[in-house]
């Protein structure tokens, strides 16, 4: 992970530690908005095109294959990928296995929703959203007023694990390249809705078992 620029090492009391880079915490941030979907700004037209040279190492090849994947890119070929919003963490990607990169600006005269749906498997991704939506009003339906604040944190974070795995499939990309009656604003609407409502419970439970560890170790000393 130092490797990779995601931890830096420190020095801490107790020794020698590791600290988040400023790109871990980029990373974290823009993770967070595509989980809670609060992407404000919105499409241009523009494709981001990237061109890879040739990177010689498999392994190499494939992490710079799956890190793109998660970014929200697309092979358009071996060497050439494509996504809605350029990320700026593509550099580091790519310089990081020893590659190089050229981007451009790219406008595509034919129907974009027609290119989406050929470089993404939209109608597998719609499939994922209705079974996750069905999935997460089952265990949801439990967690009530009455429900006490471990169930309500343990129902929560549940909820979050599951949607927070769309960032490895869900591309991001605008409305406008979406089919008409997406699946996925309906769980996203689900999800939001349901994690604010049992947000304060959860946060009540971690406050007391955080009050809990602060008096244990109190008496510890």
């Amino acid at each position: 992970m130092v490797r990779q620029q995601w931890l830096a090492p420190v020095r801490i009391g107790a020794g020698a530690g590791y600290e988040m880079t400023p790109r871990a915490w980029r990373r974290l941030d823009q993770a967070a908005e595509r989980i809670y979907r609060t992407r404000t700004a919105g499409w241009d037209g523009n494709w981001h095109l990237l061109v890879l040279e040739p990177i010689g190492e498999r392994g190499a090849r494939e992490r710079v294959r799956s890190a793109l994947s998660f970014l929200g890119y697309a092979p358009l070929a071996d060497n050439t990928w494509l996504a809605a919003y350029a990320s700026d963490e593509v550099s580091a990607v790519v310089d990081g296995e020893g590659g190089r990169s050229r981007a451009f600006a790219a406008r595509y005269d034919a129907d974009p929703q027609a290119l989406a749906q050929t470089l993404w498997d939209l109608d597998g991704l719609a499939a994922a959203y209705e079974d996750w939506l069905a999935q997460a009003r089952d265990m949801t339906a439990g967690a009530n007023e009455g429900t006490d604040d471990e169930t309500a944190f343990a129902v929560r974070s549940r909820l979050v694990h599951e949607w927070r795995k769309f960032l490895f499939t869900d591309p991001g990309l605008p409305r406008e390249l979406l089919p008409a009656h997406w699946p996925g604003e309906d769980a996203a609407g689900f999800f939001n809705a349901e994690a604010a409502r049992l947000l304060p419970a959860a946060s009540r439970f971690v406050d007391s078992c955080l009050r809990l560890t602060t008096a244990t170790d109190g008496a510890l000393r």
